[in-house]
């Protein structure tokens, strides 16, 4: 069963051997895709090195609305293609690839007038669905089901009688998006890449016309070095036209920035037993199942400020409320939100003024010698693009290499996790925890559960409730940064669990246990301690301030009165 540990000082060591040799492979950019194409290349025996600048997934990947699906909408835009794909790698995701972490989720989609519509929306359900079977990996999840008013507001009582007239049901799958990241980074890692993150690049080397590797700064331990590579792949999203400057080159392509918000509610918000689909004047709005809470969202609208901390504006979260209580019986309020994330969609820049009609699809390229750029697609199908950015860079090196194999190579946790969920009686009386529990780290770690079980074997206060945040335990904050590499306390609150989110304070009562906990782990003194919980309390703040501004300038000025976790 591999694994591997992705602690302070593999990180050290990951460094050191980047700058060492020259790789076949370097990937900036720690995002789904960028750790994708470095499992990708890793596995097909590619000497294989992955730098991000923040923290893996800090960017567009762990701001998703955290669904793995074929994209529904794309049928009604004709894009038959997107959605074959989409829908065989979802297959994929859920029964191969990565069981303990991508689960179905059932969505109702109200009809609103009789007749046509139930044609109409059935039949592109129904061909959702026959296009998930053919692809030989959708036999997983059952079909759709066409209810009656009456037996849809029996499966969701929270509609409103004349919101419908009948309606739609069928499945999709969801995942914690910054979760499956930090796994495949694992994933990479324990098939031999070299993997940092706090590691910043800040240019690339030349010989004449091609690149032949970066400058990096460790933005944690200080200095700059150079990783000489073969090949790089320039994976880095929204970010990627910034990256592209560094080599003083335009690029083939652009990609322009969509910004889309969501909305964290508690589950006894909305009473149903299962997500809702529906649609509004611009796209579509989930109200997609999270434990216990439901994601509302989401926007989609153009954002050219700070890519790093899109802000949510409160005509953003009144839009949302607005068509969510549409159909609701009982309104959501302001009051009702516990928490608010905005991420930012990395799309093509086409000819299409709005955001939510330019293409989902990628491209890859090959600017200069070098260099191969990669982005576009969307969340589902990281894995095509990963394999299409390495068969680029393949070409250019002068040796036979093997053929992508990441369609049979399960992430770290899958394997044995199905017998683990069938045994998890055993191991909660074994440990003395609840069987809830065992459950939810089954369904975080998969198989790699021992290693947090270890952990409060060796101090059983770790299995303890986290104060503030009593979904999770103690042992899964030192299990961040001992084993996830979390180097800083927005790491594990805001990404290695998803407190930030999912309390009405935002992680602030968690903030000063959770950096005590870390401490040991990082080799932190009582003033970094202090430093980490400050930082975190006014991150916390400016959010605040920013969701109470009236438009995207305003709560862009709001969030960047923040300290961000400055370089050394």
């Amino acid at each position: 069963m591999r694994t591997a540990t992705l602690g302070p000082d593999e990180r050290s060591a990951a460094l050191a051997r980047m700058a060492e040799r020259e790789l076949d492979v370097l990937v900036v950019g720690g995002g789904v895709v960028g750790a994708g194409t470095a499992l990708d290349a890793a596995t097909r025996g590619l000497t294989t090195g992955l730098v991000e600048a923040r923290d893996w997934a800090a960017g567009t990947s762990s701001r998703s609305s955290k669904l793995i699906h074929g994209g529904l909408r794309y049928l009604e835009m004709l894009d038959f293609a997107l959605v074959r794909e989409a829908l065989k790698e979802r297959g994929l995701l859920l029964e191969r690839l990565a069981p303990h972490l991508v689960k179905p989720v059932t969505f109702l989609y109200p009809l609103q007038h009789r007749g046509w519509e139930r044609f109409y929306a059935g039949s592109g359900v129904a061909l959702y669905d026959a296009m998930s079977v053919s692809s030989g990996h959708g036999r997983g999840l059952p079909t759709h089901r066409h209810l009656t008013r009456k037996r849809a507001l029996r499966v969701a009582p929270c509609l409103k009688k004349d919101a419908l007239v009948g309606a739609l049901q069928y499945y999709d799958a969801q995942m914690d998006d910054a979760r499956y990241v930090t796994t495949i980074v694992r994933t990479a890692a324990a098939y031999g890449a070299d993997v940092a993150n706090r590691a910043r690049v800040t240019g690339f080397l030349r010989e004449g016309e091609r690149v032949v590797g970066a400058r990096v700064r460790d933005l944690e331990q200080g200095g700059e070095f150079e990783i000489r590579a073969r090949q790089i792949v320039n994976a880095t999203g929204v970010w990627t036209d910034d990256t592209q400057k560094l080599i003083a080159e335009r690029g083939q392509f652009h990609v322009r920035a969509s910004k889309g918000i969501h909305l964290v509610v508690p589950k006894d918000r909305i009473h149903s037993t299962t997500g809702l689909i529906l649609r509004t004047e611009k796209s579509v709005l989930f109200v997609i199942p999270w434990g216990r809470h439901w994601i509302v969202g989401t926007t989609d609208t153009d954002w050219d400020l700070d890519k790093a901390h899109p802000a949510a504006s409160s005509a953003d979260i009144d839009y949302l409320l607005e068509h969510v209580n549409s159909v609701l019986a009982v309104p959501l309020t302001r009051d009702d939100v516990q928490g608010v994330y905005a991420g930012l969609r990395p799309l093509l820049a086409g000819e299409s003024d709005a955001t939510s009609k330019l293409s989902r699809e990628h491209t890859v390229a090959h600017p200069v010698p070098g260099l191969v750029v990669v982005a576009g697609g969307k969340y589902t199908t990281y894995r095509v693009m990963a394999k299409d950015a390495v068969d680029e860079a393949v070409h250019a090196l002068d040796r036979r290499v093997a053929e992508c194999v990441t369609e049979d190579v399960p992430l770290v946790g899958a394997e044995g996790y199905k017998a683990l969920w069938n045994g998890r009686a055993r191991i909660a009386q074994r440990t003395g925890l609840h069987v809830a529990r065992v459950e939810h780290l089954l369904n975080r770690y998969g198989s790699m559960v021992d290693e947090v079980l270890e952990l409060i074997a060796a101090d059983p206060s770790l299995g303890d409730p986290l104060t503030g945040a009593e979904d999770y335990l103690r042992a899964e904050v030192v299990y961040a940064a001992s084993h996830e590499g979390a180097r800083h306390l927005d790491d594990v609150l805001t990404r290695r669990t998803r407190i930030s989110i999912e309390t009405f304070d935002r992680g602030t009562r968690s903030a000063r246990e959770a950096a005590e906990l870390m401490a040991p782990v990082l080799g932190w003194d009582h003033s970094q301690v202090e430093k980490e919980v400050e930082r975190y309390e006014k991150r916390v703040e400016a959010e605040r301030e920013s969701q109470l501004q009236p438009d995207d300038l305003t709560a862009d000025a709001a969030r960047l009165g923040a300290p961000d976790v400055q370089p050394i």
